[in-house]
């Protein structure tokens, strides 16, 4: 586009910002709205084919029509002459690729959280139907506030639609991140951003790619042949959890996977929250329970309790006779009764002052209790009156029976 700044008298192009194999990204005002924002040109060698400009424009209008956090805002879609361009929302910031280049292998917590950013964007567009096709560190941004913003939806999709393939072709992608059935010419799925975004995740925590090779050719082989490394041989720091999510979703077969960013998204805030508590604290920054070892990773651990402490033996109730020794005083009328029936003396002693002199129960000096052991008490002093009684009308009954023998004459008067 040489000489042009102002596209369709509206979006006046400031600088340029950066550039791709399909396009070229410019900083622009748009004049009718007063904003700065992203301006993206389609290269020319593109532009020569209707259909897939055609294919284009309908996955532009796909994608001004999603709103998420993560995915950056298409405002516009269209052509000047044989200028084709999409203005997209300004992102004040740089993309993956750059800050992996700058720092090599991130910190830990703040790869996981971009991964599970990425997944919340590209999970909301493959329930919209859509699939990117060209997951990257380049097509993913970082603003200021650290929140992700992914790009570029809909390009690579046109063109893969519109493009006749063989495996002996150059297959139009990031060779360095298309899935297996990309590199064999197959139409990408969900399943294929979600192979990519288990490469992006292997650059993030390793500092660096899982395959690499001289030409496109060679890493196509590699993507569909090579076995897949382990995430864990190049940072052994890297939980075992984590590397064996990252070595599932770059499975070569596509149903080995996960089917939508949205279920692997899931996973990486589980491994989140299972490192929030391995570290000893929880979401809500409390302690959290220690972590019980000699289990398999990823395995629930059961709930450990601690062992009671063995009971001691009870010691005999009653001390030897030669030594004995008074009992001390029960804290409660229940204790001091049960301690009068335990401890009761092999001989008669005086009446407990849990008793009244006449036999009644001292209230105050029980607290109210009523136990087993007083009406005992009582019913032995009844059953000593009523053999009295009996004694006496015994007694009554053979007086009354001499009698009629004695007004006989059978016994005489003594």
């Amino acid at each position: 586009m040489p000489g042009e700044t102002l596209l369709n008298q509206r979006y006046e192009l400031v600088a340029q910002q950066g550039s791709g194999g399909m396009s070229v990204i410019y900083r622009a005002l748009d004049r009718m709205l007063g904003r700065m924002v992203a301006v993206k040109i389609l290269r020319p060698n593109l532009t020569k084919d209707p259909a897939f400009l055609d294919k284009f424009q309908q996955e532009a209008r796909s994608v001004a029509m999603m709103s998420h956090p993560n995915i950056v805002t298409v405002h516009d879609v269209g052509n000047d002459g044989a200028t084709y361009y999409i203005v997209m929302e300004m992102i004040d910031g740089d993309d993956l690729k750059k800050l992996i280049k700058t720092r090599g292998a991130l910190p830990f917590d703040r790869a996981l959280q971009l991964g599970i950013q990425i997944c919340a964007g590209l999970g909301f567009a493959h329930r919209s139907q859509l699939v990117h096709a060209d997951v990257k560190p380049q097509n993913i941004l970082i603003n200021r506030e650290g929140i992700v913003k992914i790009t570029d939806f809909g390009i690579a999709q046109a063109y893969t639609d519109t493009r006749e393939q063989t495996r002996s072709e150059v297959v139009w992608g990031s060779p360095h991140y298309f899935a297996p059935e990309q590199a064999r010419g197959e139409k990408p799925s969900p399943a294929s951003d979600v192979y990519s975004i288990g490469v992006v995740l292997f650059e993030m925590f390793t500092g660096r790619l899982p395959f690499v090779g001289p030409t496109q050719r060679d890493l196509a082989l590699a993507h569909i042949q090579a076995e897949v490394p382990r995430a864990i041989e190049f940072n052994p720091d890297l939980p075992i959890e984590l590397s064996n999510v990252i070595h599932k979703v770059m499975s070569k077969r596509p149903n080995d996977r996960y089917k939508h960013a949205d279920q692997l998204g899931h996973i990486l805030q589980q491994v989140r929250e299972r490192r929030r508590g391995s570290t000893g604290q929880t979401a809500a920054g409390r302690m959290a329970p220690p972590t019980v070892t000699g289990l398999q990773p990823g395995a629930l651990q059961p709930p450990q309790y601690s062992q009671p402490a063995a009971p001691v033996p009870h010691a005999p109730r009653r001390a030897a006779i030669s030594t004995p020794q008074q009992p001390p005083a029960p804290s409660s009328g229940s204790q001091r009764a049960a301690a009068l029936v335990n401890d009761a003396p092999a001989t008669p002693s005086p009446p407990s002052p849990l008793f009244n002199p006449d036999g009644t129960i001292n209230v105050e000096a029980t607290g109210g209790y009523s136990g087993p052991f007083l009406p005992q008490r009582q019913a032995k002093g009844e059953g000593a009156d009523i053999l009295t009684i009996l004694l006496v009308i015994l007694a009554f009954l053979a007086v009354a029976g001499l009698a009629p023998l004695y007004l006989l004459g059978v016994f005489p008067l003594l």
